[in-house]
């Protein structure tokens, strides 16, 4: 019988032998095909040469071209396959360094291989179809044009659901899905407290606990944010529809109507 597919491909850049051989058996076992690189420069190489993955595991400490600067170079070459750092270093201040330069997760190397695991699936699973863009998805212009599937509006803001696509005054937003799945939250549940807490569960799963302290999930929360608000921001300076609840969590403004358009439920208003 044959043997099964794997079932993602892994990109696991550490300069650590012992560390990457170990790891990448232990993958390999769960059942991932992992291409291993000692460097960052050598993995950036592998990408830029039509190299592929569904997931990059990335070591923050490496000598000529350390995590950061990787991550900084890959998505200026616009490769945008996540990206978990691996890391002794456990301050708040990388994990936020490193979500806010393009991580979609930052995970401490004492952490448990289940524990990575189950973040690694979470990502994955978030690329199927349906999620990330891939052969077939519908292009920019016809998300524009909400064309097929059901569309989430609220004043400016457009929501293609089963695409995971994301218009802010007929301009294109490109969120990740996590951060698609944060703004999908707060726009339909809009005048709404949304706790660190669910916002974080909705990243990580539910009751993940957090890495740094009993209040971590914080800055990571506060990161993912930061960058959304970013994002908006650079086609609508005035952006503001994501206020702060000082101590508890964010709200999206419900100064606009809803309106779900298309699908089997037709055209609703909230």
């Amino acid at each position: 019988m044959p043997a099964p597919a794997p079932v993602a491909r892994v990109a696991l850049v550490d300069d650590d032998d012992l560390f990457r051989e170990s790891l990448g058996m232990n993958l390999t076992d769960e059942g991932f095909e992992v291409v291993p690189f000692d460097r960052g420069h050598t993995a950036l190489d592998y990408f830029a040469g039509g190299g592929t993955a569904d997931l990059i595991l990335l070591d923050w400490r490496m000598p000529r071209m350390d995590g950061i600067e990787t991550l900084r170079q890959l998505r200026a070459r616009n490769i945008d396959i996540p990206v978990i750092f691996l890391t002794v270093l456990s301050d708040q201040i990388y994990e936020e360094t490193a979500l806010t330069g393009g991580a979609v997760d930052f995970v401490e190397k004492s952490r448990s291989l289940p524990i990575l695991l189950k973040r690694m699936q979470l990502i994955i699973q978030g690329r199927k179809p349906g999620g990330e863009e891939g052969p077939g998805a519908p292009s920019a212009a016809t998300d524009a044009a909400g064309a097929g599937g059901q569309m989430f509006r609220r004043g400016p803001l457009e929501l293609k659901l089963e695409v995971a696509r994301a218009f802010w005054a007929g301009s294109r937003i490109d969120l990740t899905l996590t951060e698609f799945n944060i703004v999908k939250l707060m726009s339909t549940r809009a005048g709404e407290d949304v706790s660190y807490r669910d916002l974080y569960d909705l990243v990580h799963g539910k009751d993940f606990v957090a890495g740094y302290g009993p209040a971590g999930y914080r800055a990571n929360v506060r990161a993912f944010i930061k960058r959304i608000r970013h994002k908006f921001r650079a086609v609508d300076a005035g952006f503001d529809e994501i206020e702060n609840y000082p101590g508890f969590g964010y709200r999206w403004s419900d100064r606009h109507p809803a309106e779900y358009v298309g699908g089997i439920g037709g055209r609703d208003r909230a």
